[in-house]
């Protein structure tokens, strides 16, 4: 799988996962970058199956353009380790729901990561995948003030869906 988004610009975020069966998982992440407007990619390179692939693209990623790197994995969840031990970029580390343990051996091995190769990880599965979107929004609005407004228009409108009473 090799994706882009419909945004013809150069990607910004690159949205890698360990296999094709992690997709519908790391759409919602894809689907919150498309709806802020942002370019991204979208990749499957395992850690495991093809490292080559893995240290190439993360050799690569930041003379590319790219800014942000989301990386889902499940099980062993190397991935986004491995690809932040490589790169100078932000990794987002979403782990993947597994079927053995419901993904919390995804997430203890995207969390526990030694010091000085940080993984920014968020929540397992869907909503983790969705917070990465946003945490990537957050990380290029600091320099991107078109990104900024529309991460704040899209606060704004998460806040006014909140109901008032409970009926």
């Amino acid at each position: 799988m090799n994706f882009m988004s419909e945004n013809t610009l150069k990607p910004l975020v690159s949205v890698i996962m360990g296999s094709k069966n992690d997709f519908p998982t790391l759409e919602k992440a894809c689907d919150i970058l498309a709806e802020l407007q942002i370019p991204y990619e979208a990749k499957v390179i395992s850690a495991h199956r093809t490292p080559e692939r893995m240290f190439e693209f993360a050799k690569d990623a930041k003379s590319r353009g790219i800014k942000v790197i989301i990386a889902g994995a499940g099980g062993a969840a190397h991935l986004p380790g491995m690809v932040a031990s490589l790169t100078p970029l932000p990794v987002i580390g979403v782990p993947v729901k597994s079927k053995t343990l419901n993904g919390l051996d995804s997430l203890l091995s995207i969390v526990q990561m030694p010091a000085g190769v940080p993984v920014a990880t968020v929540a397992i599965g869907d909503a983790g995948a969705k917070n990465a979107g946003i945490l990537a929004a957050s990380i290029l609005g600091l320099n991107d003030n078109k990104i900024a407004k529309a991460l704040d228009n899209f606060r704004q409108a998460q806040k006014a869906a909140v109901a008032h009473d409970p009926t």
